[in-house]
């Protein structure tokens, strides 16, 4: 893989630098550290995995949708794991994988940015953090729709990230404008076929949902247009022998999913190739998955954010070729057929599938590995730290802090007094974020000239991208929480009779999704047709899945703090697929979750009397205004349009200002040491 070198890299960047202050030394009762690796701020969990893996004949490792998250969680102990934590831990699996005579596969599925300041703090995206990705020797990856909105990041991906991982990266679906040829041709290659160490034989196909967000040097084309070309159709009747298919995608593996398309894939297939195993590798939903298709097929999804390392073995593959080992000796094997297994009853198999009886032989175990040192080391080394490391893992872990310093994203704008998170608490309840929002909004999106006119200051509430943990609030967590860059409008002088209904309006009506749509103005190439209409889906609404146990924050937050290792659950996971309820590979209380509105109101100068005023300045994003607040007046009564609209502030202050904004004038109590607190799922007191 690639080297970094921190300078050259630095050189072509225009970096986003906030440079007051940066933080000083930790307290030490706040932050106790179990390992010397790790970025240096970070904790380590103290709550040790279920049990071994079930190794197998064919093995997997999956990430997905790792948005910059690879410094870890610095304040979330059972997610801080650095990526040059990964590096050792995949190494140490590879060797584990060779002693055993096994395969082990390294799969990705896309999303590398948008999510985090190491990411996102560059321009293009990207640019600092896909090197460091790189370090990790994968098979078989595939592009996210978060590598299309922006033609400097598709071309970055093109040109560099691609050129990185050769035929392994896997574009079926996406292609670009090649700026030498003026022509479209594929990011990756359309296909890989491989022949694995021990001589398991695969067709790969690498396949996006149908995105249509993507800008207009990229285009993708819809799965059910794919499935009839004819370089598809020979690739799945290939001349060579097949054992295995994979389909690894940034798509959801479930088929009723909104935005799936590996049901048309796996049909395909299906139909033409009837005995040969199917695996699917899926994402974008942002959760633990495991989906039974048929008694041959299933398909994994690995959550998010480097929360989640996803851990797939088969036995049973059929294949001439192979000469490796079935049921490796000396660790557990796997045992589960691939049947539905429904309140802990093993139930029928998929409705799409074409089996009548299980005689295919395979069987299959999953496990949702939580990130961090501790339980890579407990699967790696048997938990011996001290031996974990690999040179290869801590310079990575060296490169990711010195990037780190060089963005100033250890800038500290104040102590954060508490956790704050999305869906964990009611809309309103104390420790729910919205309600922070509310104070912060009116604490600072503040037009001076305008300063005493009330103000009604309407958001959505997907602008928030995830919780606001207690700690140092800093130039990271700004991207963290809040990463967009929506500016705010408003329509001076509106009657407070019609402004007072449109916050009803709004949240009576269709979910918003949470970024807005890149528009002409944002990016030099022509408007884009339509968007994605589920980046990062609200999972379990109306319009989303229903599939229980499926919420990206119901129960994604395994967090704790304690000074030993402990086998008291802590607050996170709890996963219910069609295997069943045992695929959270460290055991955790279920964290609850709560359906919020689709937007919320700050009020700011309003009479001191209690009065209320006859009209108001009616502020809000400009990701709304035109697409919704312009109909809700509308409905409310009045007659306002688009060219009614203009800029409160300049349109540099965004939806990621006004947090630092306010950490500078709230939260200064106990800077620049700032304790850190248990985390989501626990009592802020």
């Amino acid at each position: 893989m690639r080297p970094l070198t921190i300078a050259s890299l630095l050189a072509p960047v225009v970096a986003v630098l906030a440079c007051d202050y940066c933080y000083g030394p930790r307290n030490d009762a706040a932050h106790v550290r179990n390992v010397r690796r790790m970025q240096p701020d970070a904790q380590n969990a103290t709550v040790l995995p279920r049990g071994p893996l079930a190794w197998g004949q064919l093995n997997f490792l999956h990430t997905t949708d790792t948005h910059g998250w690879l410094e870890g969680h610095l304040k979330e102990q059972n997610y801080g794991a650095d990526w040059g934590d990964y590096v050792s831990f995949t190494r140490h699996m590879r060797q584990k994988a060779g002693n055993l005579g096994v395969d082990l596969l390294l799969i990705d599925t896309g999303d590398l940015h948008d999510g985090a300041g190491l990411s996102d703090a560059t321009d293009p995206n990207g640019v600092l953090s896909n090197p460091v990705f790189e370090n990790i020797d994968y098979d078989l990856l595939t592009i996210g729709n978060h590598e299309l909105y922006i033609a400097n990041i598709s071309y970055l991906t093109f040109n560099q990230f691609a050129k990185v991982y050769g035929d392994r990266y896997v574009t079926s679906n996406v292609q670009i404008i090649n700026p030498a040829t003026g022509q479209f041709e594929y990011i990756g290659s359309q296909y890989r076929y491989f022949t694995t160490q021990h001589g398991v034989r695969i067709m790969a196909f690498g396949v996006l949902f149908d995105f249509t967000g993507s800008s207009n040097v990229t285009k993708v084309t819809k799965t059910a247009a794919l499935v009839n070309e004819t370089w598809f159709i020979n690739a799945i009747n290939y001349t060579k022998p097949i054992d295995l298919f994979v389909v690894i995608g940034h798509n959801p593996t479930r088929f009723n999913s909104s935005t799936s398309t590996f049901g048309t894939i796996y049909k395909t297939i299906r139909s033409i190739r009837p005995d040969i195993p199917i695996q699917a590798f899926g994402g974008h939903t942002h959760v633990r998955d495991f989906s039974v298709y048929d008694e041959m097929s299933t398909g994994l999804e690995s959550g998010r954010y480097c929360e989640t390392l996803g851990f797939l073995s088969m036995s049973g593959v059929k294949s001439s070729n192979y000469t490796g080992n079935m049921k490796p000796n000396g660790v557990p094997n796997p045992t589960q057929k691939a049947i539905k297994v429904s309140n802990g009853t093993a139930t029928a198999s998929a409705s799409l599938s074409t089996a009548t009886t299980l005689t295919s032989g395979l069987v299959y175990f999953r496990r949702y590995l939580d990130w961090n040192r501790l339980t890579f080391a407990y699967h790696a080394v048997g938990s011996q730290s001290s031996t974990f490391d690999f040179n290869s893992g801590e310079n990575v872990t060296s490169q990711i802090t010195e990037i780190r310093k060089e963005l100033n994203l250890t800038t500290l704008y104040g102590c954060a007094p508490e956790t704050y998170c999305q869906s964990c608490r009611p809309f309103g309840a104390e420790g729910n974020i919205f309600g922070l929002l509310e104070t912060a909004l009116a604490a600072t999106v503040i037009n001076e000239s305008r300063a005493d006119i009330p103000r009604l200051i309407i958001i959505n509430t997907g602008t928030i991208r995830f919780d606001l943990v207690e700690g140092p609030f800093t130039l990271d967590d700004s991207f963290i929480v809040s990463p967009f860059p929506d500016a705010f409008q408003f329509i001076p002088d509106v009657p407070y009779s019609i402004a007072s209904q449109v916050l009803g309006i709004l949240n009576a009506g269709p979910y918003q999704k949470k970024r807005r749509d890149l528009e002409t103005r944002d990016f030099d190439f022509l408007p884009l047709v339509g968007g994605d209409a589920c980046v990062d889906p609200v999972i379990g609404g109306s319009s989303h899945d229903s599939h229980n146990g499926l919420r990206p924050r119901s129960g994604p937050m395994t967090r704790g703090k304690h000074r030993r290792q402990t086998t008291t659950l802590t607050p996170g996971y709890a996963t219910i697929d069609d295997f069943g309820n045992d695929g959270d590979d460290t055991i955790h209380s279920k964290i609850p979750y709560y359906p919020q509105p689709n937007d919320l109101q700050a009020n700011a100068s309003f009479p001191t009397d209690g009065t209320l005023p006859s009209t108001v300045d009616l502020i809000f994003l400009d990701f709304i205004g035109p697409r919704y607040v312009i109909p809700a007046l509308q409905k409310a009564g009045a007659n306002y349009t688009v060219a009614d609209i203009e800029y409160y502030l300049p349109a540099s202050f965004t939806t990621n200002s006004y947090l630092p904004a306010y950490a500078k004038l709230a939260w200064q109590a106990g800077v620049p040491n700032c304790p850190v607190g248990q985390g989501v799922g626990y009592s802020n007191r």
